[in-house]
């Protein structure tokens, strides 16, 4: 994942965690008393059990807070813990960057001795629901069909794991892709799309029209003419989803 060398930077300015999908996660962990976070970045969603993070990029180790547990730089595919190491293992929306997901996910259930857990998204629900890669990314959407991770494949990978449903709230603070789906000026913000990988990596010379459109769009009224309904909406349903495997 040297890929975050290049977007990591100002990770961390809108990356921030939301506490109610820190809570999500935490309660997955259940009772857990001791936690590898895998492809933890900048350690968002660390629980205070955490023993050790697993990064490859520097630049994001360097963005992780004092005091955060320590971080070693280290791929998925070859998790420098020993077997058992631990109550559980969480990875959290990482698994898409992984060049080899059985790999990794064997890892993850090596090191864990009770449960597992993966935050990613389900590329169908994403792509049919999400009004911006649907409406105007379309290079984008392609882009996330090639890399996205099949949920129902990496529940099996797990070894059966159960998928729960994790709404995004219409303020959420963690700036990931479907972040600002009420919130579409966001977009807009270089800042903002420097901090998702979907948008980073696709570029503003392939966006850019699409971008324009939605501009356009925002000030003429015509977004909320098409997307009004969702300003009533509290929390919204695009693909988030949490995988949690009991070994």
């Amino acid at each position: 994942m040297a890929t975050y060398n290049t977007l990591g930077p100002t990770y961390a300015r809108t990356r921030r965690p939301d506490p109610r999908i820190a809570a999500r996660i935490r309660a997955a962990l259940g009772d857990a008393a001791d936690v590898v976070d895998v492809g933890a970045g900048t350690g968002s969603y660390e629980p205070p059990g955490t023993v050790l993070a697993v990064e490859p990029s520097r630049v994001m180790i360097d963005q992780r807070p004092p005091h955060s547990a320590p971080a070693v730089r280290a791929v998925a595919e070859r998790l420098p813990v020993r077997d058992g190491a631990v109550d559980a293992a969480m990875a959290v929306l990482t698994v898409h960057h992984w060049t080899d997901l059985a790999a990794g996910v064997r890892e993850l259930r090596r090191i864990a001795r009770r449960r597992v857990v993966v935050l990613t998204w389900d590329q169908r629900v994403f792509r049919e629901r999400w009004w911006l890669v649907r409406d105007y990314l379309p290079e984008a959407a392609a882009f996330d069909d090639a890399r996205a991770v099949d949920v129902d494949h990496l529940a099996d990978l797990l070894g059966g794991a159960r998928q729960e449903t994790v709404p995004v709230p219409y303020d959420c603070t963690d700036g990931f892709a479907a972040a600002y789906w009420r919130r579409p000026h966001a977009y807009l913000d270089p800042q903002v799309r420097a901090g998702i990988s979907l948008l980073a990596q696709t570029g503003d010379e392939v966006n850019g029209p699409g971008l324009a459109r939605l501009a356009d769009d925002l000030a003429t009224g015509r977004w909320h003419d098409r997307y009004g309904e969702l300003l009533a909406l509290d929390a919204a349903d695009l693909g988030y989803r949490l995988l949690v495997a009991d070994l």
